[in-house]
């Protein structure tokens, strides 16, 4: 069964940063895109970041300059580095990534259970 934990979400003050950490674990034989989602309340889940496989990234514009993305293929972990953080940018943060498992041998979307970050103003 293919999991995906989140850490790092919390409270920080206008201007602060937060890391945020998601590794996947379970019986995977690959995985490729990985990104991070957010949802604020009252508004549609939003893609922030995401990263191939190799390392290609994209954020939403809101972000850019200010969050970076990043991967560490040998942890199966997903990595979101969020600096100079805004009011705006509180929401729950959701991990995804596409992930090849047993006993499937297929790739599927999974997603996992969400940090919450509160940027205070």
């Amino acid at each position: 069964q293919v999991q995906l934990v989140e850490s790092g979400g919390g409270l920080v003050q206008d201007g602060g940063s937060l890391r945020l950490s998601c590794a996947a674990s379970g019986s995977i034989f690959g995985i490729r895109d990985m990104g991070w989602y957010r949802q604020a309340p009252g508004k549609q889940r939003e893609l922030v970041a995401s990263i191939t496989a190799g390392g290609i990234t994209n954020y939403v514009d809101s972000v850019k300059d200010r969050f970076t993305i990043s991967r560490d293929n040998a942890k199966k972990t997903v990595y979101l580095q969020m600096n100079r953080l805004k009011p705006e940018d509180t929401a729950v943060y959701y991990c995804n990534a596409n992930i090849g498992s047993y006993p499937t041998g297929s790739y599927m979307n999974f997603w996992g259970q969400g940090t919450r970050v509160t940027v205070s103003s």
